[in-house]
């Protein structure tokens, strides 16, 4: 017997196996539903008939061997596994005759144990460029194909395929618990408006792992809908790129937020690093981000002006959407051992009517590779938004800082670093620090390594601040101030434990602050 005629035997062995084993899944051929894998027919009804088989006979897997497979909408039911193998490709049909289940290609409805998985693509119709470069004035399609929408779903797995192209968001959550995907990568068009990765809607118990992700717009991002929290989220070991924002919670926020907690992710290229949009009057509350680095978007001249002067590392916003909307809290939130390449810098703010409170930033590093000017500089609306303080678009975001914070009840910055090269410095010298209309802050181990120096640029700017102790920082010799305090509402700013003994003027009043107020230094 030949070697081929082994290998054959042994590989129909195994199927028989797999068929008649009790206990083992039932494996469903998609081929033998009539599925020609050729890319010149419509697979959908093959396809559909071997989902609908696995599912009456109990569950089991949908085998999608080798092969080009043209396919409309697909309905996904309970104890079903469809397993693309490597070589397998579903191309997306763009034709809106073809979907019975509005505009997802894979849908599914108050099902259990779902799984997606393989080493097979699914290639999506979102190929071109769409509303994200300058000059991009093509309207956008009535009929877009985003890859999945799962609604009311429990126990979810999507498992190594890779996704190339969705027209819309690419994996669409809503309303669902247990869900599980890891070792995903979602290829697409980089400058195509809506092309988001994956949408948690109002679900719980969501782990994301292991996931490489391109995304024209969002690449995860955390919504929520009227009485339905988006909580117990965790997302780790991750590297996206987004032209909007790489990991993002709102804007959509109706309802809260919990327990949502990011590490060990790489963002490169992308216009705003991690974003919060509270909106609609959430609660954002117990949400951390941790052991990341950052880097935000490399050819800023290519997009739309709006987006290049509303770039952030972090970005973190309180506002209401219309002038009926609901006004948002955050609380609890935490940026801890984060590395920062970026032109632009964090803003946090929180609205004069909702303060944030207990903001920690603790171990954040960010160098600073080019000059930007913010003069035209923007906050990151992220959405439709009717804003009630139109100030704030610009009010904090044009301030001269590498990290700027307002609003807040309750801050900790513990070992900021800001490294500034001379040619940045020296056209538009900078801050690292400033904090605006924020009671209780700790600060420590406050650090700005530039190539300039002067009375323009301390290091640190406090404005109407209270309650602020400032410890543990040290002055190179070249430095002229380290601390500007402004603002008629300062009260009780305190130092210790600083070494500033080579300079002469350390710190400096504004005309407007009382002496009283600010104590620990010497004039």
């Amino acid at each position: 017997m030949s070697m081929v005629s082994v290998k054959m035997w042994a590989s129909l062995f195994f199927v028989l196996c797999m068929l008649v084993i009790p206990g083992q899944a039932r494996i469903w051929d998609v081929r033998e539903f009539g599925a020609q894998g050729d890319r010149k027919g419509n697979d959908t009804p093959a396809i559909q008939k071997a989902i609908d088989a696995c599912s009456t006979d109990g569950g089991g897997r949908v085998y999608v061997p080798a092969g080009d497979y043209h396919c409309g909408g697909l309905q996904l039911r309970s104890h079903v596994s469809l397993y693309l193998e490597s070589g397998a490709t579903l191309w997306v049909s763009p034709k809106k005759e073809e979907y019975s289940n509005g505009n997802r290609f894979l849908y599914a409805e108050g099902q259990t144990h779902v799984t997606i998985e393989g080493r097979g693509v699914i290639h999506g119709t979102g190929r071109e460029d769409l509303g994200r470069k300058k000059e991009d004035s093509r309207p956008r399609p009535e009929f877009r194909v985003g890859i999945l929408r799962f609604i009311r779903c429990e126990n979810v797995m999507i498992k190594d395929i890779t996704v190339r192209y969705s027209d819309s968001w690419t994996f669409d959550l809503e309303f669902c618990e247990k869900v599980y995907i890891t070792g995903v990568s979602i290829l697409n068009n980089y400058y195509r408006v809506n092309a988001d990765g994956i949408d948690p809607v109002s679900c719980k118990n969501v782990h994301i792992s292991n996931c490489y992700i391109i995304a024209g717009d969002d690449c995860i991002v955390c919504k929520s809908r009227e009485n339905a929290p988006c909580e117990d989220i965790v997302i780790t070991n991750c590297t996206m790129s987004s032209n909007a924002t790489a990991v993002k919670i709102g804007t959509e926020s109706r309802s809260d937020f919990r327990n949502i907690h990011m590490s060990n992710c790489v963002i490169r290229d992308s216009t705003v690093g991690i974003g919060m949009y509270i909106k609609d009057g959430a609660i954002a509350e117990r949400i951390s981000f941790s052991n990341c680095t950052i880097e935000t978007i490399r050819k800023p001249e290519l997009v739309r002006e709006s987006l290049m002067n509303s770039t952030y590392p972090i970005f973190v916003d309180i506002e209401k959407r219309d002038p009926e909307s609901r006004v948002g809290w955050i609380r609890d939130l935490t940026f801890a051992d984060i590395s920062i390449i970026s032109d632009n810098g964090i803003l946090i703010q929180g609205m004069s009517e909702s303060n944030i409170e207990n903001l920690v930033l603790r171990n954040i590093t960010q160098r600073v590779d080019r000059p930007f000017d913010y003069s035209q500089r923007r906050k990151h609306v992220g959405g439709r938004t009717r804003t009630t303080e139109d100030r704030r678009r610009t009010e904090f975001a044009q301030r001269e800082s590498y990290v700027t914070l307002a609003n807040i009840n309750g801050v900790t910055v513990d070992h900021l670093q800001v490294w500034v090269p001379e040619h940045v410095f020296k056209p538009f010298p900078r801050a690292a620090l400033s904090l605006h209309n924020v009671d209780g802050a700790d600060l420590s181990h406050i650090k700005r390594m530039s190539g300039g120096y002067g009375k323009e640029a301390p290091v640190v700017v406090l404005e109407s601040c209270r309650n602020g102790f400032l410890s543990s920082c040290r002055i190179s010799p070249e430095r002229e101030v380290f601390l500007s305090v402004r603002g008629t509402e300062t009260q009780r700013i305190s130092m210790a434990g600083n070494d500033w003994s080579q300079v002469s003027t350390a710190v400096q009043l504004g005309p407007d602050v009382k002496k009283s107020e600010v104590r620990g230094y010497r004039e």
